[in-house]
Formats: structure tokens, C-alpha cells, sequence
């Protein structure tokens, strides 16, 4: 079997199982049975379930995308671009990443990032990918790239042949891709969520242009597939832990690539948005905690479960091993988050939290933005806070900042979590990343990190709708340069800022500790957290 999955540390309580087994859970989620959440999970779960069937139904796509990325090639277009966010872009990235091939993901609105993507347009085709059609971020950086082609000397009809989209049948987006001329338009299973679409047109199409082998990635989930009907397959047991872990109360998931011969780059990332939109509502769930090694700090815990991907075995206690190719481990990993969601009692496709803080964005850019004055500014970092936290806290001293993120840790329950959003640039201030760590290393409590708004689309159903048990620490920077949107009201500059004033408020409305640190100087105020970390 291409899957495989080895538990140390870790008893799954009997009736845990047995009440799976009796239900018979494992044949009657292959066979597609949408009663398996719940009467009020049915309908939803009926239209959700197309996911089961990918390994087959996406056959078809593989001849076509060798044919498309041939036709680019011979007329000198190498360089694929993704517009998309949450599972529009996630899979992609660590499809591509692990093939080793190269594919430029844009899943942000911070204009410099935008603006870098704008490079080597003679060589240049975009893929706009998403299921709704109607994605803020996709839909500005899409105006974006028609502008900057048409620009560079482009007629409507060459702009229209730089352009794959995939989306779901009569979205918004497909009206668009048609009045454009889009060169290809791949309308995707409208019964696939985004979140289980990896093996989809969603996954398969940017990745395949790039030059991945997604003909092999079905291989290898079609083998997984086989066995899915069985009660003793790999990712009904994967499923089973996942559950059990939480219900022993360790519902933090520590996501870690294996170590040395592993073939999968970045596997945690595409994960985190599974389980935790998938889980995290009703006021429980499982958070994933992507951290950068199985060794890294707040790799363990008492509250998590280590799950090292890839190849090897369990690396502690408790731990397991997720051992199988990319194919398998998306396929696997779909089905053992539904499986979990059933031991948790929870509807897995749905997200009734998501759209909370895409709503608070609209509304921020119809008033225009908020200002808000910083408590004090230190150094190259504007410091904002509220709900008292940070009352008593002497911000004038030599390590301001330092006391005011001590103020955050201490503000957290017990446990609960830390949760770094990260709206800048994920290239040029890639380092903001070694925040986690270095965060996690002054906490028993785990620590995520996400960038913004990216996470949006991931980890923040989780923060609205899971156990109201997290702290925030939300960091913006200043924009040395904005970059407009066509056509629209607003730049990109003020969408991030919108992005992260809408979640500021919906983390305030629930009563979150929140400490708000503005960087005025990207790089030197991401040393100055470092900083005052060390």
C-alpha cells in the first residue's frame, strides 16, 4: 500500500474504534455516504464528497496539460505565475516544490510582493485559480497582471492567450475568462471544497504547466484509493489518532517534514488549511502547529501530538510517522480529516467562520481606514494594543517591546495557543518567520505562524471558530512603495491594511488578547523582534 502510518506513545481508547468499526465509518465514507457527520452535516456533506473520486475523474486532465505546457513551451513561455488563495494555491506550491520545479505563487495582496511578480512578462503565463470566482485577492491581481501585459506592448487578444483559469462552472470568474479570451478555461468539480481540491484542476493544472508529473500524483493516490473501503487502511488509522488525540486532550497537531531523505517540501503548509478549517468550529477542533523541524522548538508538549511526514519513523513520544509519496499523503490526509471530524462530532466541509473577517475588510474599505495611534513607538516598531493588555506595561523602558510580548504570553490560557499573523512580504521578509521559534522558545504553549492574509484562508476559521483559547500577535509593515489596483478604489496597500484591521476586529469582538506591533522599518523591525526575543 503507498500509504503507511506508525503510532508511538499514543493508546486510541477501545471504544474510540470500535465505535467506527461497528458503524462500519471506513466503507460508508469511500461509498460517498453523507449521513456519516450528522443530520444537520448531510446536505453540505452530500455536494462535498467528490473529492473520493479524484484519483479517476482527474485522469483525464493529465494528457490535456502536457498538450497545453507543450503549446506554451514552443512559443517561448516558461515562467508560470499562480494567482489563488487557501486550496487554490496551497497544494500547487508543495506539489511543485517537491518536484522541484519552479512556480511563482502569488496568494497575498502586499504590494511588493505584487509588484515582484511582475517580472519577465515576454515569458510569462498566469493561472487564475478560484472556486468561488469572486476572491478579492485573485481578482486584483489578475486587473494587475492584464494591466501590466497590456503595457508592455500587448493587444486584448495576446493578453487574453497569457491566461489559464480554473474555477468552478458559472462562477464569476468563468464569465470573466470568457469575455477575456482566456487561452484555457478548466472548470473544476464543483462537489471538491477548495480545502480537498489537491488532486483536482486546482492542484493539478499550475502544477502540471510548471512542469510537475501529475500523472505520477494520481498513480499514487489511485493506489491509496483501493483500500479505502477497508477498516484497517492506513488513512482510517491516521483518521482514528487524529480523533483519539484530541479526545485525550491533545488537539494540537505539530506538522514537521522528515528529516534528511525526505521527498516532500512544505507538506505542513497544505495541511494546516485542511485540518484546521476542516475541525476547528463549534468551539473545538484540532490546530495544526507547522513547525520547521521535528526537533524544533514546540515540537512537543503536553496538549500536542508530533506528526512527522514523509519518511522515517514516530520521532518522540507521543508522535507518529505519516510514511507515503505526496499522491498517497494528499488522498490520505483528506480522508483521515474526515474520519476525525467524525470522532469529533464535527462537520469537516464546511466553514461558517470564514467569510467574518472578509466581511469586516468591506466594510473598512467602504469607511475608509481606521486611525489608530500607537501606545508608544520603539524603535523602528509602532506598538497597539487593547482590552487592557497591556495596562501597567512601562512601554517607555529600553525593552518596550520586549514587556509588551511578555504581556502577550502571560495573556494566554492555559491550554491555549500563540498565534503570529504575519502581513508583509513573504519573500523579502522571509526572516519575520523565525518568529515562531524564537516565540515558542519562551512558552510552554504552541505557536503558529501565518502570513497574511493568507492564513485567512487557513488557520483563521480555526481562530474565530475553534476553542476561544488564543492569544494574537498580528505584525504590518510599512509599504515603501504602493501599488494600484485597476480600476478599483483602493491599492494594495490599503486592501493588506483593510485585511488586517477586518481580523483585528474579529479577534476583538470575541475578547482575544491582541498586541499589534507595526513595523514603520520592515527589516530593522523584524530584527528588533528578534531582538528583543534573544
Amino acid at each position: 500500500m503507498s500509504l503507511a502510518v506508525s503510532v508511538e506513545g499514543l493508546d486510541v481508547p477501545t471504544d474510540v474504534r470500535s465505535r467506527l468499526t461497528d458503524d462500519d465509518v471506513a466503507a460508508r465514507l469511500a461509498r460517498k455516504d453523507a449521513t456519516l457527520w450528522g443530520p444537520e452535516a448531510e446536505d453540505e456533506a452530500a455536494i462535498r464528497l467528490g473529492w473520493l473520486d479524484l484519483p479517476s475523474t482527474s485522469r483525464s486532465l493529465v494528457d490535456q496539460l502536457a498538450e497545453l505546457r507543450e503549446q506554451l513551451l514552443s512559443e517561448g513561455l516558461d515562467r508560470i505565475v499562480l494567482c489563488g488563495m487557501g486550496g487554490s494555491s496551497l497544494a500547487p506550491e508543495v506539489i511543485c516544490r517537491t518536484a522541484g520545479v519552479p512556480l511563482v505563487v502569488l496568494d497575498t495582496t502586499d504590494p511588493g510582493q505584487v509588484a515582484a511578480a511582475m517580472t519577465d512578462l515576454e515569458r510569462t503565463v498566469v493561472v487564475v485559480a478560484s472556486k468561488s470566482g469572486g476572491t478579492v485577492e485573485t481578482e486584483s491581481q489578475r486587473r494587475t497582471f492584464v494591466a501590466a501585459f497590456a503595457e508592455a506592448g500587448l493587444d486584448e487578444q495576446q493578453i487574453g492567450g497569457r491566461f489559464v483559469v480554473v474555477t468552478d462552472p458559472e462562477s464569476p470568474l468563468a464569465e470573466t475568462a470568457a469575455a477575456m479570451g482566456a487561452r484555457a478555461v478548466f472548470l473544476a468539480d464543483p462537489t471538491v471544497g477548495g480545502r480537498y481540491s489537491a488532486l483536482s484542476a486546482f492542484g493539478l493544472v499550475p502544477s502540471a504547466l510548471a512542469g510537475a508529473d501529475v500523472g505520477a500524483l494520481l498513480d499514487e493516490a489511485g493506489e491509496l484509493a483501493e483500500h479505502l473501503a477497508q477498516g484497517d487502511n492506513p488513512a482510517f488509522e491516521l483518521g482514528v489518532v487524529l480523533g483519539a488525540a484530541v479526545l485525550q486532550g491533545r488537539d494540537k497537531l505539530v506538522l514537521a517534514d522528515a528529516e534528511g531523505e525526505s521527498a516532500i517540501e512544505g507538506f505542513g503548509d497544505w495541511a494546516e488549511q485542511l485540518v484546521a478549517e476542516s475541525t476547528g468550529k463549534e468551539g473545538r477542533g484540532i490546530l495544526p502547529v507547522v513547525v520547521e523541524s521535528p526537533t524544533a522548538p514546540g515540537a512537543t508538549g503536553p496538549d500536542t501530538l508530533l506528526a512527522v511526514v514523509g519518511t522515517g519513523t514516530p520521532a518522540g513520544s507521543p508522535s507518529l510517522a505519516v510514511d507515503g509519496p505526496l499522491g498517497a499523503q494528499f488522498l490520505g490526509w483528506e480522508y483521515a480529516t474526515a474520519v476525525a471530524g467524525r470522532v469529533l462530532g464535527i462537520n469537516p466541509f464546511d466553514q461558517p467562520n470564514v467569510t467574518e473577517s472578509k466581511e469586516n475588510t468591506q466594510a473598512i474599505l467602504a469607511s475608509g481606514l481606521p486611525d489608530e495611534q500607537p501606545a508608544a513607538t520603539i524603535g523602528a516598531v509602532e506598538v497597539r494594543a487593547g482590552g487592557g493588555l497591556l495596562d501597567g506595561v512601562d512601554l517607555s523602558a529600553h525593552d518596550g517591546v520586549s514587556l509588551a510580548i511578555d504581556a502577550l504570553l502571560a495573556a494566554i490560557p492555559p491550554g491555549g495557543y500563540l498565534a503570529v499573523m504575519a502581513y508583509l512580504d513573504r519573500l523579502a521578509d522571509a526572516s519575520a518567520a523565525d518568529l515562531r521559534a524564537a516565540l515558542a522558545a519562551r512558552t510552554e504553549c504552541a505557536v503558529t505562524f501565518g502570513w497574511g492574509p493568507r492564513f485567512l484562508h487557513s488557520t483563521g476559521q480555526y481562530h474565530k471558530g475553534g476553542p476561544q483559547a488564543g492569544a494574537f500577535l498580528q505584525i504590518t509593515g510599512g509599504i515603501g512603495e504602493d501599488l494600484a489596483v485597476p480600476d478599483q478604489p483602493f491599492t494594495f496597500g490599503v486592501l493588506q491594511a483593510a485585511q488586517a484591521g477586518g481580523d483585528r476586529k474579529a479577534l476583538a469582538d470575541r475578547g482575544r488578547p491582541l498586541l499589534h506591533l507595526h513595523l514603520t522599518d520592515r527589516a530593522a523591525g523584524i530584527g528588533q523582534l528578534l531582538a528583543a526575543l534573544d
